[in-house]
């Protein structure tokens, strides 16, 4: 042998892709016909028996599917059914029911906790609505105490006093004939329907200055009051000046003929009104006159207080 050349080919040296190089070409490669492509090359040893001559190779067969999940495969074979295989023990899965099949989750456990939330639900609305009702009830619920609209520019009434009764203190009543007349007032009884003893009433207070006084004793503290005024009138509307503690109270004192009587007769023409002024403790003095610009033909029979302001 030379140097560059160890002669043939041996098979571990077999390049089945000689030919695509241009030293395997210079040596003679060609395409693989059944052997590797380099002169004198030799085939691979096969095992006895499986080299055919003149036959057509076999087609190659497709692998195996895998069976289903539920089938082992033909070529698979557990450890413990090899020999000397380990043995596995399998944990027993957990029956759902009996006769062997399974069930799904428990709905009827599920539909019972379901039911339950929806009651505790529905239990605490109720509960919030009927607390709601009860604040809307105490919100919009009246006061019990009386009240009385303005009357000529005066305050409106008070609720009862603070000791929480309803009725009011007792206060004087006083008549025509124990009134201090004034300005050509003088008492009369011609007409039925005064209240006073004996039917007397105070006539003549159609003229200016004309006026009764009254001097109140007994006042129980200071604060708003209501004054009464019974007298009768068959004209029309009439207004008349109050003065408490020698200052006018208020505009006028509405007299108006509330009775609608006509033609004179005063016997038909009783009334009342009233008026809210503020007293002080002890002593105060109230009188009703014909000031400049009044109506005045009215006749005149009681006076009475009474503490706050009401109407009746």
């Amino acid at each position: 042998m030379t140097p560059g050349n160890n002669g043939a080919s041996t098979p571990e040296d077999d390049d089945p892709f000689g030919y695509l190089y241009a030293d395997g070409q210079a040596n003679g490669a060609q395409p693989p016909s059944g052997g590797y492509g380099y002169p004198n090359s030799v085939n691979r040893v096969r095992p006895v028996g499986t080299r055919q001559y003149g036959q057509q190779p076999a087609a190659p067969q497709a692998p195996q599917q895998q069976g289903a999940y539920s089938q082992p495969s033909a070529h698979y074979a557990a450890p413990e059914a090899q020999p000397g295989g380990a043995v596995t023990t399998q944990s027993p899965q957990p029956s759902h029911g009996g006769g062997g099949r399974g069930r799904g989750p428990n709905t009827k456990g599920l539909l019972i906790g379901a039911v339950a939330v929806l009651a505790a639900v529905v239990i605490g609305i109720s509960i919030a609505m009927i607390g709601g009702d009860d604040e809307d009830k105490g919100d919009n619920q009246a006061d019990v105490g009386p009240t009385q609209s303005q009357d000529q520019g005066e305050p409106t009434p008070s609720p009862s006093g603070d000791d929480g009764e309803d009725e009011k203190a007792e206060l004087p009543t006083i008549d025509a004939k124990a009134l201090r007349l004034e300005g050509g007032a003088a008492t009369a009884s011609e007409f039925e329907g005064a209240k006073a003893d004996g039917g007397i009433y105070v006539a003549g207070l159609n003229n200016p200055g004309a006026a009764v006084t009254w001097t109140v004793n007994g006042i129980p503290e200071d604060g708003a009051y209501t004054v009464f005024v019974r007298y009768s009138t068959t004209d029309d509307p009439q207004s008349m000046t109050l003065n408490v503690n020698g200052k006018p109270f208020g505009s006028k004192l509405n007299m108006d003929n509330f009775a609608r009587a006509k033609d004179g007769d005063f016997s038909k023409g009783w009334t009342q009104t009233y008026a809210y002024p503020t007293l002080s403790k002890g002593t105060n003095t109230i009188s009703v006159s014909c000031g400049e610009g009044d109506k005045c033909n009215v006749l005149l029979d009681q006076l009475w207080l009474k503490e706050g302001q009401v109407k009746e």
